[in-house]
């Protein structure tokens, strides 16, 4: 039997970052994971983090993944793969199934990493083939290179539904409508603004009543429900799709923890089924630790931290660490995870109705309901100021944790302060120089350039572009509003792309004046569209 001081299950962003930090410590640390390649999510995400630089704020899921496989191989991290851990017993002994054979493994302590599963709705065809979970839909795009289906609904308007459409929008797939029987939108305001300036419409208020087709996905019906969430009848509404994508929430994968007999409860904030924890993520059962997702639900930037954490206590509680050491680095992680659970999306939020930003500001009601910030909306924000010469309009409306823009800015010409939460301000004096890396930078693809004087009767827009093909200088097109809907004819008359852009091109349209405040997003016409 092989001994360890420390056992990782889940080689995901959570356990990763627990081994790195116990065998920083001088720990013998290994990571089963039942998958083929190591990084969980990672690897999927081909987003930017939102967050600061210490939450690796504006880098992709898929790069923060490389780093942490760099780091664990430098540490001295062996991960086994393709190994399923099937059982775990109070003494800390591990039965792992792999090379076709049961294993045994002992360790001091153990971290269990094992993440959240997708949860699934029933409905009238919900077994058809092309009915998908969305992180599916993200496997597909994102590891395999295989579009999901061309016609898609998205049954889910949190995060995951929403940063998923997108995805399904760069990998050329068509999102007929975005569907949740809630009432308001579940995430964050800038994944939804991205999705709606592209033209898919919101039906918030509205669940499945079947899906149509015989051997695979053919139609959705959708209905209204009512205060019980029951389909009204007379509100069904009919889209031709070959897919849906099912995004309503995540169950963390609790099952190993039940085993070791570390008492748990039923916390619908929490995910579900979960083990009750300390604040360093340790168990009823001395040394036994749980970190990310299967403790509770929540962003990949705090899976990270809390699995170092876990990791450090580990560390320290088999001697490998002194306490001053282990209190000065668990102080700055605590500050470093109390920074991201602020805002209107804290987990003590979670069910609230948040009427006000921070600052006072009135939410924009027509972004919770139909996915962008109106007109006479956008204007009472601190980020969006009007004036002739080239300067940065910042459409960023809730309180999140997020804080590359004020980094990102060498002229100061934005403002956050030191809440990440804060809404960002556009400094008065400040020369912007057009540089766009504050566009390139934000993850929430919320900020513009725009000069209102570019010519007479025109005006440019810079806005940030992740599609393929890349229009070129010259291509004219059609100019979209906050809504999606067409505005006016557009002219590309600058396109960027650069390294340090990290593959977010910058795409300057010349619009008329009138529409330099409102023009968000460039389509493409076949015949050019008439300025």
């Amino acid at each position: 039997m092989e001994r360890y001081n420390l056992i990782v299950v889940g080689a995901g962003p959570a356990g990763l970052s627990a081994a790195i930090e116990a065998a920083k410590h001088g720990m013998t640390v290994t990571v089963f994971d039942e998958n083929a390649r190591p990084g969980g999510q990672l690897f999927k995400q081909i987003h930017k983090f939102f967050g600061s630089k210490e939450h690796k704020a504006k880098i992709r899921g898929f790069n923060i993944g490389e780093e942490l496989l760099k780091e664990a191989a430098d540490a001295g991290v062996t991960v086994k793969l393709n190994a399923t851990v099937v059982g775990i017993f109070e003494n800390k002994e591990v039965t792992v199934n792999h090379d076709g054979a049961i294993h045994h493994y002992k360790a001091d302590s153990v971290i269990i990493a094992t993440g959240a599963a997708e949860n699934m709705v029933p409905f009238e065809g919900w077994t058809l083939p092309g009915v998908i979970g969305a992180g599916a839909a993200q496997t597909l795009m994102n590891l395999h290179g295989i579009k999901p289906g061309k016609k898609i609904l998205m049954l889910g308007s949190g995060n995951v539904g929403l940063v998923v459409s997108f995805q399904l929008l760069q990998a050329g797939c068509e999102v007929v409508a975005l569907v949740d029987a809630a009432p308001r939108i579940g995430g964050y305001g800038v994944h939804a603004a991205k999705v709606a300036r592209t033209g898919v419409p919101f039906y918030l208020g509205y669940t499945i009543k079947k899906v149509e087709g015989t051997d695979r996905v053919e139609g959705v019906v959708i209905g209204k429900v009512d205060e019980k969430f029951k389909i009204i009848p007379g509100t069904e509404i009919h889209f031709d799709a070959d897919t849906v994508c099912v995004a309503v929430g995540l169950s963390p994968m609790s099952q190993l923890l039940k085993m070791t007999g570390c008492k748990m409860e039923d916390n619908p904030r929490r995910g579900g089924q979960v083990p009750l924890v300390d604040e360093f993520g340790e168990t009823s059962v001395p040394c036994l630790f749980a970190a990310g997702d299967v403790s509770g639900i929540e962003e990949a930037s705090s899976a990270m931290i809390k699995g170092r954490m876990a990791g450090l206590r580990a560390a320290y509680r088999l001697g490998f660490t002194e306490e001053s050491a282990m209190n000065e680095s668990e102080e700055k992680y605590a500050k470093d995870l109390d920074s991201l659970r602020q805002g209107m999306f804290a987990p003590k939020n979670r069910g609230k109705i948040i009427e006000k930003t921070d600052e006072g500001i009135p939410v924009s009601e027509n972004l919770l309901t139909h996915g962008f910030v109106r007109d006479d909306e956008i204007v009472r924000f601190p980020g969006v100021t009007s004036q002739k010469k080239i300067h940065p309009v910042i459409e960023c409306t809730q309180n999140i944790p997020c804080n590359p823009c004020q980094d990102a800015c060498k002229k100061h010409c934005i403002k956050i302060g030191s809440c990440i939460t804060a809404l960002p301000s556009v400094a008065e004096n400040a020369e912007c120089t057009g540089c766009g890396m504050c566009v390139a930078s934000c993850s929430g693809q919320a900020i513009f350039l725009v000069q209102e004087d570019f010519e007479p009767g025109f005006a440019t827009v810079t806005l940030p572009y992740e599609f393929l093909p890349l229009p070129q200088k010259g291509d004219r097109g059609t100019a979209l509003s906050r809504s999606g809907n067409p505005l006016c004819g557009a002219e590309i008359v600058s396109v960027r792309t650069s390294p340090a852009f990290d593959h977010t091109s910058l795409l300057t349209m010349k619009v008329p004046n009138c529409f330099a405040m409102t023009a968000r997003f460039f389509r493409a016409d076949q015949n050019g569209g008439a300025l």
